[in-house]
């Protein structure tokens, strides 16, 4: 069994244009204030992150790890989460995605596209010059608005669409596995790959590729429904990252998954801080460390209730306090009596 390295969180949720939260070494030293040891850096905003001069100079990626060994955190996995959403795109969210998208692409989805998975690209080179494994992204979708089968769905359009959403990934995770470096779908509503079955058809349609693995995030199974435990049963092998990240689900009379198009304080199923939901971690970090994942622990704040400081102070023990230190020896160690071949078929009567 192994430990899982923690705490860490995810900035995405933090960065702002004011201190400590406009830098990355600032907001690095803030984080380590309250408790973590590992950042989870978006790349969206090269003047937070330069994720091109990473990817471009070696050097500069070892200066950066340096600046923030200083400080006493480490980078544990790059995002391209903004930047994975815009390698597939149906026409119906073009106007919106654009944002996530720089200017010079704006209504030009073909041309946004190529500047997706050329981010992707240099997403996989900046993860390996950094020492990274592992690399948070979304799969983008062609799909959602078909999720629910009606009017009726024709024939062969699902196989259609995760044939092309995986033509369109699997130039992208071989340049990771040419770096070495997992690339992690955080299953989620709105993309195609959302639930279970949904990785596994984009699985077969991607040939099993070994790098195309999972970032667990509970709270996102919790809210459709699934059986977030016995998902990392199946899964295992393939999650290399995981979000720890609360929710609640409470339908009523009047409102269930969809949510009635309420703002997240009004849903039935809405994300919180960790403690304030229902998922149980303590399940999840005890499965985690009996299947040996190797990763970290790494907080996603988003609550439609606390405020983020407040999220992020508390998360960073509630993390710590649920790290299994695995034991190094059988709990019963001292009753063994030893044995070799010949005992064992002795007292088998062999």
């Amino acid at each position: 069994m192994k430990t899982l390295k923690g705490p860490a969180i995810f900035l995405a949720q933090f960065i702002d244009n004011t201190a400590p939260y406009n830098t990355l070494e600032n907001i690095s030293k803030w984080v380590k204030s309250l408790g973590y040891v590992g950042v989870q850096v978006p790349t969206n905003d090269p003047q937070f992150f330069d994720m091109q001069k990473v990817a471009e100079s070696k050097t500069y990626a070892d200066e950066i790890k340096g600046r923030l060994a200083e400080i006493g955190v480490e980078i544990t996995e790059l995002s391209t989460h903004l930047q994975g959403q815009l390698v597939a795109v149906h026409p119906t969210y073009d106007k919106l995605f654009d944002g996530f998208a720089p200017a010079a692409v704006h209504n030009n989805p073909k041309a946004r596209t190529e500047w997706a998975i050329d981010q992707l690209k240099l997403a996989a080179k900046a993860s390996a010059n950094l020492g990274l494994n592992a690399h948070a992204t979304f799969s983008g979708s062609l799909l959602w608005h078909m999720v629910y089968p009606w009017p009726q769905r024709p024939a062969g359009l699902v196989e259609t669409g995760f044939k092309e959403l995986a033509n369109r990934w699997l130039p992208i995770l071989d340049e990771f596995d040419r770096h070495g470096v997992d690339l992690c779908y955080e299953v989620h509503p709105g993309e195609d790959l959302h639930d279970g079955v949904s990785y596994e058809r984009f699985l077969e349609a991607a040939n099993n590729h070994p790098r195309a693995c999972l970032l667990y995030d509970p709270s996102h199974l919790l809210l459709q429904g699934m059986d977030y435990l016995s998902y990392i049963d199946h899964y295992h092998e393939r999650i290399k990252m995981f979000h720890v990240k609360d929710a609640e689900f409470n339908p009523t009379g009047k409102q269930g998954v969809y949510g009635g198009y309420s703002n997240w304080l009004d849903r039935a199923g809405r994300f919180r801080s960790l403690g304030d939901g229902q998922v149980d971690f303590k399940s999840i970090f005890s499965k985690l460390a009996a299947y040996d994942y190797e990763g970290w622990a790494v907080l996603e704040w988003e609550c439609a209730i606390k405020n983020s400081v407040d999220g992020a102070t508390e998360g960073a023990q509630f993390i710590s306090d649920h790290i299994i230190k695995v034991t190094e020896r059988a709990f019963d160690d001292f009753a063994a009596i030893g044995s070799d071949e010949a005992f064992n078929r002795n007292l088998l009567g062999i």
